[in-house]
C-alpha cells in the first residue's frame, strides 16, 4: 500500500472562514452600543483632514462639524473592531466549547512548535543559519529559467568540452526554447566532430515526466509490460514531485495588493491571508507538475491519463483485476467516460468467480489524491466568498474536443478481437495526426481577398490572403499593441532576442483582456484582439480543408522596431531562419521533429497591422535556408498562413526603420497542446459576455414583456 499523500487540513481555517452569522450576540453591559448614524461609517481620517483643512482656513464651524465627526467615527470603528472580535471568538472558537480560558493555547503551541522545528531542522542541514540563503528575486528568476546554463555552456566550449557544452546548451534550451541563438548553438554542436549523433540530455528533467514519455513509448510499440513499469514508475515519481512542491508552497508570501499599505493585518486576517497563499499554490502543483518545462500550457488532463493507459496495458496482458482498479481510478476524475464505464464492464465480465467486483475499489493512490484536491478545493472557495477575494477554480482535467481517437485502437491490437470482446479502447493511442494535404476551401468572411496559394508562393500548404482587418481595426490593434506591450514580452523579457538590432515588444491576448477589464485600454478594442485571432484560426482550418478541429497554441502580438544608429550596414534578419515544428538542419538539408522544437504546432499564421517601416519583408526559404523562394511585404490586414513544418522554412529580413507590428498564430491538431492562456482567456470572454447579459435584462422595461 502506498504512503498516504495527503494530510488533514489545519483545523482554524474552517472556522475562519465561514460565513458570518445573522446574529451578534449580547451587547456589552460596560459599553452599551451607541445608536449609529445613518448611512456607511465615513473615514475618520478623512473627516480629521477636512476639519483640519477647514480650520486652517478660517472656517471654524465647518473645522468643528468635521473634527467632531472625526472622533465619532473613531470612536465607533473602534467599538464595530471590538465588538467583531468578541462575537467571532464566541461564534468560532479555536478550541472545543466549554474547554475554558486559554484552550486555544495548545494549538498556537503546535503552531510554535513546528516552526521552530522547521529552523532546527534548516541550521543542522545547512550548517548555519537559513538567512544566509535567502537570494534576491532577480537570483532566484535566473535559476528558475536556467540561465547559469548559458553561462556553462559558453565556459564548456572555451575548456573544449563538447559533450557538457551540448548537455549545458540543451538544458538551458529545453527551458528557453524561443532563444534562437541557443538552438542554432546546439544545430553548429550536433554537426560537430563526434557530436552529431550524441544523445542530448536534459540535466533538469523532471523524472515523472521522463518516464511517463517512456512509458508512452513503450505503450505505443505494444510492449505492455516494460509501458507498465514506466507508468507505474511515473505514478510513484510524480506523488513524490507532489508532496515536494507544496512543501516549496509554505515559503514566504507576498501580498503584493497590500505592499504599499505595509500590510498591517490583524492576527486571523494575516493567518487566512497567508494560508490561502500556500494552499491556492498547492493546490497549482496539479498544474505545475503537468507542465513541461519553457512551457505555458500543462499536458492536459495529465495524471488521469496515466491511469487510462494503464488500465489498457494491464488488460493486455491479463491483470484483469489491476486493470479494473485502474479503470475506476481514471473513473474518479471523469465519472461519466463512456469508453472506461464499458472497460469497467468488461473487465467485471471477465473476473468470473475470482473476485467479487463490487470488492474492487479504485487505485487508493489516486483515490486519496482526489479527495484531498477536492477539499482544498471547498475550502478555497469558501474562503473566498468568506474573506472577499476572487477565485477561479480551472478544470484541471479537461479534455478538449472530447476523446481524439475514440473509434481507434492501438497499432498491433487485432480489431475484430477487440469489437467481438467489446471492449471500447478509447484514448489508449497518441494522436497521430495523418492527414491528406489540401487547400482551397471556403474563406468564410466577406471582403476577404485571396491573392497566392501554395503553388504561386512555390511552395507546399502556403496561402497569402488580404482584407482580414479594416483600416480602421489596424489602426485600433496598433493603438491597443502601444498600450499593452512590454519590452522582451513572450521573450523571458529578453529584448532583442533575435537580433540587437531590433527592439521587441510583446503581449498575449490574456493581459489585453486583463487591461481591458481593468480599463487600461478599452475593453472594445481588446476583445478585438481575441476576435480577429480567433476569425484566422477559422480561415485557416477551413481554406486547408482540415478533417478535425485546429487549436491555439500560441497567440502573440508583436511589433518589432529598429533601433536607431545601428542600421548602418546590416546583414543579420529581424528573425532568423527557422522552421516551426522542428529544428531545421540546412547543411543535412532536414528538418529534425524532436525537443527542443514545438513539434505539435501544425499551422502556422502572420496577421499584419501596418506597412509604415522600412524592411521587415517575410521569406519562405528552401531547406538550405539561403535560397529564397517567396517574399511577402507586409500591409495592414494582409494574412500569410502556412503548415508549421520543415516544408515550409521562414524568417524575417531586418526592420531598418519604423516599427513592424503583426498578430503571430501557432495552432496544433492535438487539444493536448493547447494555450493555457487561450483557456483562460475564453473564460474571461464567457464572464464578460455573462456580464452583459446581465445588464441587458437589467434595463428591460417590465412593460414591455406584457
Amino acid at each position: 500500500m502506498r504512503e498516504r499523500i495527503w494530510a488533514p487540513l489545519p483545523l482554524l481555517l474552517p472556522w475562519l472562514l465561514l460565513p458570518p452569522p445573522l446574529w451578534c450576540g449580547p451587547p456589552d453591559s460596560r459599553h452599551p452600543e451607541r445608536e449609529p448614524e445613518p448611512g456607511p461609517l465615513q473615514p475618520f481620517d478623512l473627516l480629521y483632514a477636512s476639519g483640519v483643512a477647514a480650520y486652517y482656513s478660517g472656517d471654524y464651524e465647518l473645522a468643528v462639524r468635521d473634527l467632531e465627526a472625526a472622533l465619532r467615527s473613531h470612536r465607533r470603528l473602534r467599538e464595530i473592531r471590538a465588538r467583531c472580535a468578541r462575537h467571532c471568538a464566541a461564534r468560532r472558537p479555536l478550541a472545543p466549547p466549554g474547554a475554558g480560558p486559554g484552550a486555544e493555547l495548545p494549538f498556537f503551541r503546535a503552531l510554535l512548535e513546528r516552526a521552530r522545528c522547521y529552523r532546527s531542522c534548516q541550521s543542522q542541514r545547512l550548517g548555519g543559519p537559513a538567512s544566509r540563503h535567502r537570494a534576491s528575486e532577480d537570483v532566484r528568476s535566473d535559476f528558475q529559467r536556467r540561465v547559469p546554463y548559458n553561462y556553462l555552456q559558453r565556459a564548456y566550449i572555451k575548456l573544449n568540452q563538447m559533450e557538457k557544452a551540448v548537455a549545458a546548451a540543451h538544458t538551458f534550451f529545453m527551458a528557453n526554447p524561443e532563444h534562437m541563438e541557443m538552438q542554432q548553438n546546439i544545430e553548429n554542436y550536433r554537426t560537430m566532430a563526434g557530436v552529431e549523433d550524441l544523445q542530448l540530455v536534459d540535466r533538469e528533467a523532471k523524472p515523472h515526466l521522463e518516464s511517463y514519455s517512456a512509458g508512452v513509448k513503450h505503450y505505443e510499440a505494444d510492449d505492455f509490460e516494460l509501458a507498465i513499469k514506466y507508468f507505474e514508475q511515473a505514478l510513484r515519481e510524480y506523488f513524490n514531485e507532489d508532496m515536494e512542491c507544496r512543501a516549496l508552497c509554505e515559503g514566504p508570501q507576498r501580498f503584493e495588493e497590500y505592499e504599499y499599505l505595509g500590510y498591517k493585518a490583524g492576527l486571523y486576517e494575516a493567518i487566512a491571508d497567508h494560508y490561502m497563499q500556500v494552499l491556492v499554490c498547492q493546490h497549482e502543483c496539479v498544474r505545475e507538475l503537468a507542465t513541461r518545462p519553457g512551457r505555458l500550457s500543462p499536458i492536459e488532463n495529465f495524471l488521469p491519463l496515466h491511469y487510462d493507459y494503464l488500465q489498457f496495458a494491464y488488460y493486455r496482458v491479463g491483470e484483469y483485476i489491476k486493470a479494473l482498479e485502474c479503470a475506476k481510478a481514471y473513473l474518479l476524475l471523469h465519472p461519466d467516460d463512456e469508453d472506461v464505464l464499458d472497460n469497467v464492464d468488461y473487465y467485471e465480465s471477465l473476473l468470473g468467480d475470482s473476485a467479487d467486483p463490487a470488492s474492487i475499489e479504485a487505485r487508493e493512490d489516486l483515490a486519496m489524491f482526489v479527495k484531498r484536491h477536492k477539499l482544498e478545493s471547498e475550502l478555497i472557495k469558501s474562503a473566498a466568498e468568506g474573506l472577499g477575494f476572487s477565485y477561479t477554480e480551472p478544470n484541471y482535467w479537461i479534455r478538449y474536443g472530447g476523446r481524439q481517437d475514440e473509434n481507434r485502437v492501438p497499432s498491433g491490437v487485432n480489431v475484430e478481437v477487440a469489437e467481438v470482446h467489446g471492449l471500447s479502447m478509447g484514448k489508449k493511442s497518441l494522436p497521430k495526426i495523418d492527414r491528406d494535404l489540401r487547400e482551397g476551401g471556403p474563406l468564410l468572411y466577406e471582403n476577404i481577398t485571396f491573392v497566392y496559394n501554395s503553388e504561386q508562393l512555390n511552395g507546399t500548404q502556403r496561402v497569402l490572403l488580404d482584407n482580414v482587418l479594416s483600416e480602421e481595426q489596424c489602426r485600433e490593434l496598433h493603438s491597443v499593441a502601444s498600450g499593452i506591450m512590454l519590452v522582451g514580452d513572450g521573450y523571458r523579457g529578453k529584448t532583442s532576442p533575435h537580433t540587437p538590432n531590433e527592439k521587441f515588444e510583446g503581449a498575449t491576448v490574456l493581459k489585453a483582456l486583463k487591461f481591458g477589464y481593468e480599463g487600461r485600454v478599452p475593453l472594445k478594442s481588446a476583445r478585438l484582439f481575441y476576435d480577429i485571432s480567433e476569425k484566422a484560426r477559422k480561415i485557416v482550418e477551413s481554406y486547408f480543408m482540415l478533417n478535425s478541429t485546429l487549436y491555439f497554441s500560441y497567440t502573440h502580438m508583436v511589433c518589432r522596431t529598429a533601433l536607431s544608429g545601428q542600421q548602418d550596414r546590416r546583414n543579420d534578419l529581424s528573425h532568423p531562419i527557422h522552421a516551426d515544428n522542428c529544428l531545421l538542419d540546412p547543411e543535412a538539408n532536414e528538418c529534425w521533429k524532436e525537443p527542443p522544437a514545438y513539434t505539435f504546432r501544425d499551422y502556422s499564421a502572420l496577421l499584419y497591422m501596418n506597412d509604415d517601416f522600412e524592411g521587415g519583408e517575410f521569406i519562405f526559404t528552401e531547406m538550405d535556408a539561403k535560397t529564397v523562394t517567396a517574399s511577402i511585404k507586409p500591409k495592414c490586414g494582409r494574412m500569410i498562413s502556412f503548415s508549421s513544418g520543415g516544408e515550409n522554412p521562414h524568417g524575417v529580413k531586418a526592420v531598418t526603420k519604423g516599427q513592424r507590428c503583426a498578430v503571430a498564430l501557432w495552432f496544433t491538431l492535438d487539444p493536448l497542446y493547447r494555450e493555457l492562456e487561450r483557456i483562460q482567456a475564453d473564460e474571461v470572454i464567457a464572464i464578460l459576455d455573462q456580464e452583459q447579459q446581465g445588464k441587458h435584462e437589467l434595463n428591460i422595461n417590465p412593460k414591455d414583456e406584457l
